[in-house]
């Protein structure tokens, strides 16, 4: 099933996507993809329901982020070996630990902002697990169990902020705008394996990156287990698990974000995003 969440800011509503791409508007079942409606006997009743008798959603509506009520935006740095290596980073010997904010998030297709004095925005296409099961102490083996589904992050980073700036990466990683969501959250009857999935991001038309899952050093299953050692880990938590090489900070020279530009980047069978980058006009 793929959920999602339609309408404009701050009046969203829950919706599915039907077998004919056509969005449905959940709302008269449940009151949004948050917190409790992330347990997995609310979202198999979801998945029973007969799509096309629920009310059809207008082609051009906006795409929301596709959970709200986050608690906990979490990213895990450096996971993919191949990434580390274009950064001239060692594969770290535990998974690498730092946050979003949750006023970064946004829809898959909002506009990205720059933040004032920028110089070096960047772009990473990565694989988000959203929690549907509450948990600490988190069994390896248990772990897919608190899985209510997988989306598409664009984990955007301020590299200048993030490398230049003393102290922790967090400071690069939580702008307004550098963390969209969607469009869909796929639930994990769809999603076959979660370690195989084809991943890319393009800026402009040209490919950045053009990577797999497969590549991840630490996996979905013992980073559940992991995180939950050190926080409680609750429904409607996202998990940014990391990203392939292909990165701006990677290439030679080094090429960042510009007002003006176009990203467009997806991962196999959770959909695309497409965001245009524009300068903080904020006073």
């Amino acid at each position: 099933m793929k959920l999602l969440r339609f309408g404009p800011h701050s009046h969203e509503k829950p919706g599915l996507l039907d077998n004919n791409g056509i969005i449905r508007d959940l709302s008269a079942h449940v009151t949004d993809l948050a917190g409790e409606y992330l347990d997995r006997r609310i979202l198999e009743g979801l998945a029973a329901l007969d799509a096309e008798s629920l009310p059809e959603v207008p082609a051009d509506t906006r795409i929301a982020p596709c959970v709200a009520g986050v608690g906990k935006f979490i990213c895990i740095g450096l996971n993919y070996s191949d990434h580390a290596a274009e950064t001239g980073a060692q594969v770290p010997p535990e998974p690498v630990i730092f946050n979003k904010w949750t006023s970064a998030i946004c829809g898959p297709n909002d506009d990205v902002i720059i933040p004032r004095n920028s110089k070096k925005t960047d772009w990473e296409v990565e694989l988000g697990v959203v929690i549907g099961k509450a948990g600490r102490y988190i069994d390896e083996a248990d772990a897919m169990q608190h899985v209510a589904g997988f989306c598409v992050v664009n984990d955007v980073s301020e590299r200048e902020f993030q490398l230049e700036r003393s102290g922790t990466w967090d400071k690069g990683k939580g702008c307004d705008t550098f963390g969209p969501l969607g469009p869909w959250l796929v639930t994990p009857d769809e999603v076959a394996d979660p370690h195989q999935l084809d991943m890319w991001l393009e800026v402009d038309g040209k490919r950045y990156q053009d990577g797999n899952t497969r590549t991840m050093v630490y996996q979905i299953p013992f980073l559940i287990s992991y995180l939950s050692r050190f926080m409680s880990l609750q429904p409607g938590d996202v998990i940014s698990t990391g990203t392939p090489p292909g990165v701006g900070m990677g290439q030679q020279p080094p090429v960042y974000l510009k007002p003006g530009q176009r990203m467009r980047l997806g991962i196999e069978g959770l959909g695309e995003q497409h965001q245009t980058v524009v300068a903080d006009q904020k006073r």
